[in-house]
């Protein structure tokens, strides 16, 4: 069974990677085309679970505790197999 664990700072938080990579697509021509750049991180994690549901408990466990900040970041989890 497999995790996927899409982490992204949340809405309202300045997000300085984006904002750049927004100003480097403007810069090559895509102005019209790209509203808006947001920059996250995906995490895949193997896991030995019996469940869906308990693989996603832990995995959500596991984002509370260290996968994730919280305070300035929301995460999604997505359990496949």
């Amino acid at each position: 069974m497999k995790a996927i664990v899409n982490v992204a700072l949340k809405q309202g938080v300045l997000d300085d990677q984006g904002k750049a990579t927004h100003h480097a697509l403007d810069t090559l021509g895509f102005k019209e085309v790209v509203k808006d750049v947001r920059i996250g991180k995906q995490i895949i994690i193997e896991l030995n679970s019996s469940s869906k549901e308990n693989a996603k408990a832990e995995v959500t466990n596991m984002c509370e505790k260290l996968l994730a900040n919280t305070v300035i970041e929301d995460y999604e989890i997505e359990i496949v197999g």
